[in-house]
C-alpha cells in the first residue's frame, strides 16, 4: 500500500499569497480533502473531528443543503434559509477541519494533487463526494426550458418561475395563455415528483383563490408524467395504488407509460399522448454524476457515477474515495449501484471514516453493506405512504413518520424550530410562506441571450 505523502503548501502565514497553490494552515498529520458537503461528506467528517488527520473540506457552497425538502421552498412553504446551515458555524469546535469555498476543475492523482478554482491541494486521501445534477439526457429543450430540483438555488428559481407566471397569467387577457401559464408539468414519478405535485396541489387549492382572484375562472392543472408503468416503483404495488389515490384525490392528472419527448417552453410532446401545455417545467426524472476532469473514462458510468470497489475506494486508484450518489458500487443486491438516496449516502460517509482510521493504522478494512431502511414520500397535509423494513404504511400515520424523521435529519436546533413552525402554522391556517419575487428568473436562453 501506498505511503502517505505529507506535502504541499502549508505555510500558515496569512499574508502568504504563492500563486497556484492553496494556502492552508501547516500539520503533520495525514490530509484528508473531501469535496462535497452534502449528506456523505458531512457525515465522514463528523465521524473523523477528534482523529488525528488534517481534513480539508472543498466546496462551491459555504452552506449544507437539506435536500428532501426542496421542493417545499419551491412551494413557498418554508424559507431557503430553514434548510441550509453554514459549513464555517457548522465546524467552528472542530479543530481538525478547514473549509475552502471553491469549485474543483481536476484531479492530477499521478501526484496526488486536486486543482481548485482558487488553488491547488496536494492530498494523502481525496474523498470525492461532488453529488449530482440534472440529467436530460442530451435533449437541449428540457435543459434550455425546464427546471431542475437538486439544489435551493434551483428550487428558488422554480418558485420565482411559478410566481412570475401567475402575475403574467393575472395581467393577460387570452385565456389560452392564462392556461397554459397556470399550468405545470413535472417530470418523474419517484419521490421527488410525486411530493412536489402533492405540494402544488395543496398551493392551488388554499392560495391561488385567496392570492389570484383574476383567476378564479382558470383551472391550474398540474401533470405528473411518468415513462414506465407506475410510480414510486420501487414501492409495493398497494403503495404505489395508494399514492395514485391519493395524487388522483388532489386532482394531479397523473400520465404514466408516456415519455416526454420534446419540450419548447410551452408545448409538451409525449411517445403516447397529445401534446400539454405548461409554461412551469419541473424535471425529476434523472440525475447524474458531477464530472471531475482526471478520472479515467474507463471506471465512469453512463450516468457519470464513478466505479469504486466494496470500500468506496475508486478502481484502479490507491488513495481516491468516491461516495453517496457520484459512487457507483455494484453487488448482487444492487447490481446497478446503491440507490441514490439520503441513507445510502450517509451511511457510505460513515463506513469510509471507519475505513481512512484503519487504512491509516494499516488495519484490514470492512466493506460497505447497505443497510436499507425504507422509503417515504408525502402526498400533501395528512397524506404519505411509508415502507420501513417490512412494514407498510399509509395516510395520517405514516405522514406524522414523515415529518418526525424529516424534522430529525435537518442540521441545526433552530432550523428544527423555524420549520416545525411553519409546518404547524401551514397545518392550522391552510397558509404558506411569503409569496414574493425577491429575483427574476430567466431561463437557459435568455441567460444566454443576455450574455
Amino acid at each position: 500500500m501506498k505511503e502517505p505523502v505529507y506535502s504541499g503548501h502549508q505555510c500558515g502565514d496569512e499574508t502568504c499569497n504563492q500563486d497556484g497553490i492553496l494556502c492552508i494552515p501547516s500539520s503533520y498529520d495525514p490530509k484528508v480533502v473531501v469535496v462535497g458537503g452534502g449528506f456523505a461528506g458531512l457525515n465522514l467528517i463528523k465521524e473523523l473531528r477528534k482523529y488525528k488527520v488534517q481534513i480539508v473540506l472543498i466546496d462551491k457552497n459555504n452552506f449544507h443543503q437539506f435536500l428532501p425538502l426542496l421542493y417545499q421552498v419551491a412551494v413557498c412553504g418554508i424559507e431557503p434559509d430553514n434548510i441550509v446551515f453554514p459549513f464555517r458555524k457548522l465546524f467552528k469546535n472542530y479543530t481538525n477541519v478547514i473549509f475552502r469555498m471553491a469549485e474543483v476543475t481536476a484531479i492530477n492523482s499521478g501526484c496526488n494533487e486536486l486543482l481548485t478554482s482558487i488553488g491547488a491541494i496536494q492530498f494523502d486521501y481525496l474523498v470525492i463526494a461532488s453529488g449530482v445534477e440534472p440529467n436530460y439526457f442530451g435533449n437541449n429543450g428540457f435543459r434550455d426550458h425546464g427546471m431542475g430540483l437538486n439544489t435551493v438555488t434551483e428550487a428558488l428559481d422554480i418558485r420565482s418561475k411559478l410566481l412570475q407566471n401567475l402575475e403574467r397569467a393575472a395581467s393577460s387577457c387570452i385565456r389560452e395563455d392564462k392556461e397554459s401559464l397556470c399550468n405545470i408539468a413535472i417530470v418523474g414519478g419517484g419521490p421527488s415528483g410525486v411530493e412536489m405535485a402533492g405540494a402544488l396541489a395543496e398551493f392551488k387549492k388554499y392560495i391561488l383563490p385567496k392570492d389570484y382572484p383574476e383567476l378564479k375562472d382558470i383551472e391550474m392543472r398540474i401533470f405528473l408524467l411518468e415513462g414506465g408503468p407506475c410510480i414510486m416503483p420501487w414501492l409495493t404495488q398497494k403503495l404505489s395504488d395508494k399514492t395514485l389515490k391519493y395524487l388522483n384525490d388532489l386532482n394531479i392528472e397523473v400520465l404514466v407509460n408516456n415519455t416526454v419527448m420534446d419540450y419548447n417552453g410551452r408545448k409538451i410532446s409525449l411517445n403516447n399522448h397529445e401534446p400539454l401545455y405548461a409554461s412551469l417545467f419541473i424535471w425529476t426524472a434523472g440525475v447524474k454524476g458531477i464530472q471531475i476532469k482526471g478520472i479515467p473514462s474507463e471506471i465512469v458510468t453512463n450516468q457519470n457515477r464513478i466505479k469504486v470497489d466494496p470500500y468506496n475506494r475508486v478502481r484502479t486508484l490507491t488513495n481516491v474515495f468516491a461516495i453517496g450518489n457520484i459512487a457507483s458500487m455494484k453487488t448482487e443486491d444492487y447490481p446497478n449501484g446503491h440507490p441514490m438516496v439520503a441513507q445510502a449516502a450517509i451511511q457510505q460517509g460513515k463506513t469510509l471514516a471507519k475505513n481512512l482510521k484503519k487504512l491509516i493504522a494499516n488495519q484490514t478494512l470492512e466493506p460497505f453493506i447497505y443497510l436499507d431502511k425504507g422509503s417515504m414520500a408525502t402526498i400533501g397535509k395528512k397524506k404519505a405512504v411509508a415502507r420501513i423494513g417490512t412494514w407498510n404504511f399509509s395516510g395520517f400515520l405514516a405522514w406524522l413518520l414523515w415529518s418526525g424523521v424529516h424534522l430529525m435529519g435537518i442540521v441545526g436546533a433552530r432550523n428544527k424550530i423555524l420549520i416545525a413552525i411553519d409546518w404547524l402554522w401551514s397545518y392550522f391556517t391552510y397558509d404558506k410562506g411569503d409569496r414574493v419575487i425577491i429575483r427574476k428568473y430567466r431561463n437557459e436562453l435568455e441567460r444566454n441571450q443576455i450574455n
